[in-house]
């Protein structure tokens, strides 16, 4: 009897045993801490803004920096080697997620891992710049959200600040596939309205000064796609558009608080806030190949009043009673 109540004792604290275990401890899944690689094509406001907002939007889906986050971030410097050498660097810590934001980052991270899923952030045509082979079903390790705009928008208001208008000046960098994309859709825009678009191209922040006076001295307005060539040199641009009285369109909400007339465009807040969520949502375990590319919906106008005085502008009543964010 006494060798019974011993073996049924023995049972019994055996079973508490495991059930104290099973509540009282987490798993090995929920004990992990992540590691989330970043490439950040190089620092300027919209970029920074994105970031930021990204990892405030994992902090939001329960994923905080320090408790069951890591977070690796580099920035590329505007140098497709130096990216590549990060890519190869998360690869080899094998981070959960490679986080890419804009398009020469996210083309570098691909150039080094198929596996390890990618989620890029800010690239307005992800197809042209050969990252998925469709915005609704990736197919790949890589998905993300896309900072399109749509060019006639952006015109749109130009029509409404500046009126009369025949000559659209195109500053950009002809290496940013972004970019390319956005202008020639600018000139089919200008040969529908009958149009003429002169472009003024470069390839780092050192030409900008130059390639821009080139514009001022030719065109009645001046665009730029959310290009970080020119997004890095906004006060360089700035400058020399208002010291001609030439009004400068922009692209991103950044853009116009860094000296832009104006824009219609997506706020890259919630554009971070976003792709955090898609990062956190590949952590929990989805697959970046079914993940459909998110693009931006709530478009906004954006309007700079201080570049509008410097330009002797009136911004129209409409526009202001429209909730246009005058910054």
């Amino acid at each position: 009897m006494k060798k019974i109540i011993t073996l049924l004792l023995t049972v019994v604290l055996a079973a508490s045993t495991l059930f104290v275990t099973g509540c009282g401890e987490k798993s090995d899944a929920e004990n992990k801490t992540f590691k989330v690689g970043i490439i950040q094509l190089v620092e300027h406001p919209s970029l920074d803004t994105i970031r930021e907002s990204l990892i405030a939007g994992l902090e939001a889906e329960g994923f905080k920096e320090g408790e069951n986050l890591e977070i690796d971030y580099q920035n590329g410097q505007n140098d497709m080697g130096t990216m590549k050498n990060i890519a190869q660097k998360f690869v080899g810590d094998e981070v959960d997620v490679i986080v890419a934001i804009a398009t020469p980052a996210a083309q570098a991270a691909l150039s080094e891992t198929t596996d390890i899923p990618i989620v890029f952030a800010a690239i307005t045509d992800p197809i042209s710049a050969e990252l998925v082979a469709s915005n609704d079903e990736p197919g790949g390790n890589v998905t993300g959200t896309s900072d399109y705009i749509a060019v006639d928008k952006i015109m749109g208001l130009a029509e409404e600040i500046t009126p009369d208008f025949r000559t659209i000046g195109a500053l950009y960098n002809t290496g940013e596939a972004n970019s390319v994309s956005v202008i020639e859709d600018l000139k089919a825009y200008a040969e529908e309205k009958g149009l003429k678009v002169v472009t003024s191209t470069v390839t780092n922040t050192s030409e900008v000064q130059q390639a821009a006076q080139k514009l001022a001295d030719k065109c009645d307005i001046v665009f730029s796609p959310i290009d970080n060539t020119i997004a890095s040199s906004m006060q360089v641009a700035t400058d020399v558009f208002n010291k001609s009285k030439t009004p400068f369109y922009v692209s991103a909400d950044s853009m116009v608080k860094d000296g832009g007339l104006a824009t219609y465009g997506i706020d890259y807040t919630v554009l971070g806030n976003e792709t955090g969520k898609m990062i956190a949502e590949v952590l929990n375990g989805a697959d970046t190949a079914t993940m459909a590319v998110k693009t931006m919906s709530d478009l906004q106008v954006y309007v700079n009043q201080t570049t509008a005085d410097a330009l002797g502008l009136e911004i129209p009543q409409d526009i202001i009673d429209g909730g246009a964010n005058i910054l």
